[in-house]
């Protein structure tokens, strides 16, 4: 009986080992998920007619008001690599001074950092760009 309680032991050390390596794993991964993923995010606004920039920083979830436009952060993402970063967030625009369509969004869409272009912003007096994601 005693090799017994010696088998069951030396079993228990290697189920043990094996729990500890794998909670390691599973906590890293979720560590590198979170931050990827930003509460805030930045972007630069661009008066046409003035010529000048406005750095806004968005908390995502809550509406701002930035003269005519009311503008929503819903999320924002951070790229995995490090030697091109792509920030991407998913914004709502929608301009307050057009008072007929108050329910059409100016933009509505994913925007990219590296890329404006694929998705442009089009309005005629402001420029959005996205800068940052944290």
């Amino acid at each position: 009986m005693l090799l017994k309680k010696n088998i069951l032991a030396g079993n228990n050390k290697f189920i043990i080992f094996y729990l500890v390596f794998f909670f390691f794993i599973f906590t890293t991964c979720l560590n590198s998920k979170s931050k990827l993923e930003g509460n805030f995010t930045d972007i630069k606004i661009l008066d046409k007619i003035s010529s000048k920039n406005t750095l806004l920083k968005l908390k995502n979830g809550e509406l701002l008001k930035f003269k005519d436009l009311s503008i929503l952060s819903l999320k924002c993402k951070n790229s995995e690599f490090d030697d091109n970063p792509e920030i991407t967030a998913y914004i709502q625009v929608r301009d307050l001074s057009n008072k007929n369509n108050n329910e059409v969004f100016v933009f509505n869409g994913w925007m990219f950092s590296s890329s404006p272009s694929i998705k442009p912003f089009d309005h005629p007096i402001y420029d959005v760009w996205l800068i940052k994601c944290y």
